[in-house]
Parts: structure tokens; sequence; C-alpha cells
């Protein structure tokens, strides 16, 4: 099942939940991939919010998602200009994750800038798949992944820090927020280029900032960097920056992940 499809399958549930059947094809091992449980959440709040744009997503991955599982938004506050909007996932184990989505109205202001300058790497034509001979993770499949600089993982690398080139497979997928939120997660941790050996790994937390709600670029393919910042005790901090095809900077985001290896 693509992206567009997947969505379009979220139905109402009670109230306004919805829920979904989470198909192979997005697992990731025995949960859903992380990018497709925020984006699950987030269109589900979206729904409650249809006029304004999403400016943050805060996710917490509690437990595998898989099978049917439901998201349930409540609004928390509606203020003049933003709405925040909780939403619980749940399914046969409970609860699996937990989000918290902000939506704001744009206003004026006099500062505008952005301290985000995208890396130097080489255009879409002129860089390798990430995965060796497009394998990779079940999800996986449903994006063109390409590298663009930094080591793939399991190469021993001495620093974790990967560019990427990304899209949608779905030539279908709207430019928005929700399908941002599902691909902006799609590579495997930073640090995993420093691994010399498989080994598990497991997304805890997610935080990520929209830097407007004018999505756009050529052809699906934005730009995305992530870097391990930390490992310690067995959990790693990573940044990870989006830049649409222009270089234009779209998403920031931090993730908490924990390191088996």
């Amino acid at each position: 099942m693509n992206y567009t499809d997947l969505i379009a399958a979220l139905e109402s549930a009670e109230g306004d939940a919805c829920s979904v059947d989470v198909p192979e094809t997005w697992m990731q091992g025995r949960t859903a991939y992380g990018g497709l449980t925020a984006a699950l959440c987030l269109e589900t709040a979206r729904r409650l919010v249809p006029d304004l744009p999403v400016r943050s997503a805060q996710v917490a991955f509690v437990g595998p998602v898989n099978g049917t599982v439901t998201c349930r938004p409540e609004i928390l506050r509606r203020g003049k200009n933003t709405v925040f909007v909780s939403v619980r996932m749940t399914g046969a184990d409970g609860v699996l994750a937990e989000c918290i989505m902000t939506f704001g109205a744009a206003r004026q202001s006099s500062l505008s800038f952005a301290l985000l300058p995208a890396p130097e790497v080489p255009d879409i034509n002129n860089v390798p798949p990430y995965f060796k001979n497009h394998q990779g993770p079940a999800f996986a499949q449903n994006f063109d992944m390409l590298i663009a600089g930094g080591s793939p993982p399991l190469s021993g690398a001495e620093k974790a820090d990967v560019s990427l080139w990304m899209r949608h497979k779905d030539p279908a997928t709207p430019l928005d927020a929700v399908s941002l939120l599902a691909l902006a997660d799609a590579p495997p941790p930073a640090a995993m280029s420093m691994f010399t050996q498989p080994g598990r790994i497991s997304s805890m937390t997610w935080m990520a900032e929209f830097l407007t709600e004018d999505i756009h670029t050529e052809d699906r393919w934005f730009l995305a960097r992530h870097t391990a910042q930390t490992a310690f005790n067995g959990y790693s901090s990573q940044e990870m920056l989006l830049w649409n095809s222009k270089r234009e900077p779209i998403m920031v985001g931090r993730q908490t992940i924990a390191l088996f290896v």
C-alpha cells in the first residue's frame, strides 16, 4: 500500500478518533516505521485544526506499532493564533505513541532570517543509492534515498554526519506537512554509520519544527542532513535538518535513539 492510499485509509472511529491497519510494507522489524507513526498522528490532529498550519510535532514512541492502531486527538487549548493538540495512538498492546502537535497562524514580525545553510553536496544525478542495491528495511522501499555525503550504515565511519537526497516514491504524494513528517525520519540514525556490525536501534522521541507552511520542491526531492552529536550510556542524540531542492530550509528536528550495540 503506497503512502497516499494509506493516509486515505485512515478511517473515522468513535468521536474524532481515526483507525488504520498498518501494512507489512511499512514495517521495520516488529514496529511500524517511526515517520509513519508520527504522520498518522499529525493527520488525525490536522483534521481537528484544518484552518491553521502545523508549527511543531513532538512525538514519544512508547511501544511497537503494528496491526490495527487508533489515534485519539484532543484539543488542549485554542488561543487567538495557536492551537495545541494531543494525540494518543493505541493498539492491542495499549499506548503506542504520545504526541503534542502545535498549530499556529502566521503573524507579522520585525525578524525574518534562517541561519541554516545547506551542506555542499552533489546534485541528484551524481550520487549513489543510500542502501546497497536499493535494499533496506521493508518501509524503505516506499522512498527514494540517495547518499550525498558522509557514510552509509555499518561502515565504521569516524563521524556520524550523513547527507541524503530523499523523496516519496508514490508520485501522487502531496507536498504537505504530513507527507514531509513521513519522509524526514526515513534514514537510519546517523550513529549507525559508525557501527562495525549490525545492531538494534530504537527511536524514543522525536521533535520536528516546520519552518514554513509553503512546502515546495522540484520533483518531490528534499535534501536532509542527520548528525549524531552525542552517544553515551546506550543513547544517542541527533540533529536533523531538511531543505528543498533550492536549499531553502523546511524543517529542523532532534531525536533521541536507544542503541543496543
